[in-house]
């Protein structure tokens, strides 16, 4: 897993790649959040859509939920990136909508958009 900080609009946001999934369970989210605020102090994380289990996309599991839950406890931020309209779950599309026009965690098309989403935050 590779970590880039960069600042953006007065804010500190990190961006994760890896080659593998990231966030698989709660705990790996855990360690996740905990990672990044140890390498670089980030309260806001960019990670593209390939890191996230997809056993995260089917909200029958609830795995979303608890995830997103740990990051809100925690005040961290978060935006995953990349194409949504794969899922057809009526579901899926109203969570990530309601998601969208919260001020925690949102899915969005581009890595640009979600930088201009997390610096624009207070």
């Amino acid at each position: 897993m590779k970590i880039a900080k960069i600042e953006a609009g007065g804010a500190d946001v990190a961006i994760v790649s890896s080659s593998e999934i990231v966030i698989e369970d709660v705990q790996s989210a855990l360690d996740l959040i905990a990672t990044v605020h140890y390498e670089t102090g980030c309260d806001r994380i960019i990670l593209n859509k390939s890191l996230v289990s997809e056993s995260f996309f089917d909200l029958k599991t609830r795995l979303a939920g608890e995830i997103l839950q740990k990051f809100i406890n925690y005040r961290v931020k978060l935006a995953i990136v990349g194409d949504f309209s794969v899922y057809s779950s009526k579901s899926l599309k109203d969570f990530i909508y309601e998601s969208n026009n919260g001020k925690d965690i949102f899915f969005l098309p581009t890595e640009e958009q979600a930088i201009e989403k997390l610096s624009r935050l207070k």
